[in-house]
């Protein structure tokens, strides 16, 4: 039985085969030659290319005991369908997210009692002055929409996080060339020189954080982070006093693929910024294995700060530990376009001179 053997060109991936000419392998795309030997070697480092394992042990949060609830609330806005979750304390309120009322369904039951939670460290004041900065400096934002008294709504919430911890054995292979340009008094040349190059080594990860919401938008989740994990405490409903927490609404199972996405991308990141010394570097496969998945349910303090302009929501988050501040803002098209004709009438009369000037020269 005949066994047809393909090697596939390490340079751009067509099928090589043996030149008799030169006794060499050759690339009839890329012209690239190769010594069998070489390619029996990389043929043997694909092989041996460890299989991706990223699996994880998502028990995170513990059950609440009895009576641990008994003074705490359930609120869901009719409008987004967010849930909030309160001491029987706080009265009627607006929902942190879309800014529309918020009515009380009853007892709270059923989730899980959260690992951690790092309590606010700043008050409603500082999210305010924070955002006083946030407009500094924004010379296209409406005159109009800096009065503070445009903000709605204020709240200091609590976000359920899910934080991943894991020891991640990453293997990441890539292409890479050096390229060498010479001349002499008839030629110019150009030499391409291809690489595989294997990067490997282990990456230990702790508190990867992955927020539980779907109400909460995650790339203005990951925008205030990080926050200071070292500050955690063990979770005790006394720190809900005062502030809402956001109900998550989405498990720790379900949030594994964003988590694993962060490892992957942070340990591409720490491989590729060891590659140095070539032309180009393109990575080509990433896997993964992750000993010891593990992952905590925790509470983040974030204030929301919620307007409408316009008939557009525009919501602040700050994050209650650190003070950093994110959220877009509307722009003046009045002030652009003023803006705009100014660079550009700038930029014209430049041209012109610099035009003349080389007329004159």
């Amino acid at each position: 039985m005949a066994v047809l053997m393909e090697f596939k060109c390490p340079c751009c991936d067509g099928s090589i085969e043996f030149d008799s000419d030169l006794q060499k392998m050759k690339c009839p795309y890329c012209s690239t030659e190769f010594e069998m030997e070489d390619l029996k070697a990389y043929d043997e480092v694909l092989k041996n290319q460890p299989e991706e394992d990223m699996q994880w042990q998502t028990a995170a949060g513990t059950q609440w005991q009895a009576g641990e609830t008994d003074g705490m609330r359930l609120y869901v806005c009719n409008t987004c369908g967010g849930e909030i979750v309160a001491d029987e304390t706080t009265g009627a309120t607006e929902c942190p997210f879309c800014g529309n009322s918020v009515v009380m369904t009853g007892q709270f039951a059923g989730d899980l009692k959260p690992d951690l939670v790092i309590p606010f460290k700043l008050d409603k004041k500082d999210a305010m002055e924070a955002l006083k900065k946030h407009y500094h400096g924004k010379k296209l934002l409406p005159k109009v929409f800096k009065d503070e008294n445009r903000i709605k709504e204020v709240k200091g919430v609590y976000v359920p996080f899910w934080l991943f911890g894991a020891d991640a054995d990453g293997y990441v292979r890539y292409k890479a060339t050096r390229v060498r340009f010479w001349s002499d008094s008839n030629y110019n040349y150009t030499e391409t020189r291809h690489y595989s190059v294997v990067r490997a080594g282990g990456i230990d990860f702790e508190n990867v954080p992955v927020d539980g919401s779907t109400k909460m938008d995650d790339t203005l989740m990951e925008s205030i982070e990080p926050f200071d994990i070292s500050e955690a405490v063990d979770f005790q409903t006394a720190y809900l006093s005062g502030f809402l927490a956001d109900r998550y609404d989405v498990d720790a199972e379900s949030s594994i693929q964003r988590a694993n996405d962060r490892i992957r991308r942070t340990t591409e990141d720490a491989f590729a910024s060891t590659v140095m010394g070539y032309s180009t570097v393109v990575p080509v496969s990433t896997n993964i294995r992750l000993n010891n998945g593990n992952a905590k349910y925790a509470l983040y303090p974030v204030w929301l700060l919620t307007t409408k302009w316009n008939g557009k929501n525009y919501t602040f988050a700050m994050n209650a530990q650190t003070g950093k501040l994110v959220g877009d803002l509307p722009m003046d098209k009045g002030l652009f376009w003023k803006w705009l004709l100014g660079v550009t009438g700038a930029v014209s009369a430049a041209v012109f001179a610099l035009s003349y000037l080389i007329w004159l020269l």
